[in-house]
């Protein structure tokens, strides 16, 4: 029997590991071995978290290995791409990650509560850490443009598309091979079967799809 291949799912902010479990066990019905990563989202920075996944990913010991970042997962999924490793990186999938900025946790961040919440690794992110070499890898970022959620009740004047916390133009990354937007919320994301298949058609194919297919 052929070794199924591997993914990481890895949650956003202020979350844990298990809001992505129903994911996962939609992912691994197409056929995948999936596992969920947890993390400290606002004690330590973008570098202490990327090693300690780093770490976490060399122990599975998979060849290829699929990433799956939702939100801050995805900036950190990014960052720890940039960093020396000896992981085999099969396809990566960002999730409503706000690679380019995010109107929503700058302004969130204007004020010392808000500061305090938004945590270490968005505040690193939000001074301008990009990484370097992500166009070498099948990278794929999916944004959503359903307008609902916390953070555009706290920022109303969240710039439009959104998804309710991130912008759809935050969602583009550079060198990426396909983008895609889906009629999803930010926090719905993770429990979308329209998300699921098309992270599938990415970990399949390299590419979203579209038309009939999607």
């Amino acid at each position: 029997m052929p070794v199924k291949e591997q993914v990481v799912l890895v949650h956003g902010l202020w979350m844990h590991g298990m809001v992505m479990a129903w994911m996962a066990r939609r992912i691994e019905h197409h056929g995948y071995t999936v596992h969920c990563y947890s993390y400290p989202t606002v004690r330590l920075n973008l570098a202490e978290n990327a090693s300690r996944l780093a770490a976490f990913c060399d122990s599975l010991g998979a060849r290829p290995l699929h990433l799956v970042g939702h939100s801050l997962g995805g900036l950190l999924i990014a960052r720890m791409l940039d960093e020396p490793h000896q992981l085999d990186i099969g396809r990566v999938v960002f999730l409503g990650s706000p690679y380019t900025g995010s109107f929503a946790a700058r302004r969130f961040s204007s004020v010392p509560m808000g500061r305090a919440a938004v945590g270490a690794s968005i505040a690193e992110w939000l001074r301008g850490a990009r990484p370097g070499n992500l166009a070498k890898f099948e990278v794929g970022a999916i944004a959503g443009d359903l307008g609902v959620g916390l953070g555009v009740m706290v920022v109303p004047d969240l710039p439009r598309p959104h998804d309710g916390t991130v912008c759809v133009a935050e969602t583009e990354v550079p060198g990426a091979r396909d983008h895609i937007v889906l009629p999803v919320s930010h926090t719905g994301m993770v429990m979308s079967m329209r998300v699921v298949r098309q992270v599938c058609e990415f970990l399949r194919r390299g590419k979203f799809a579209r038309g009939a297919r999607a």
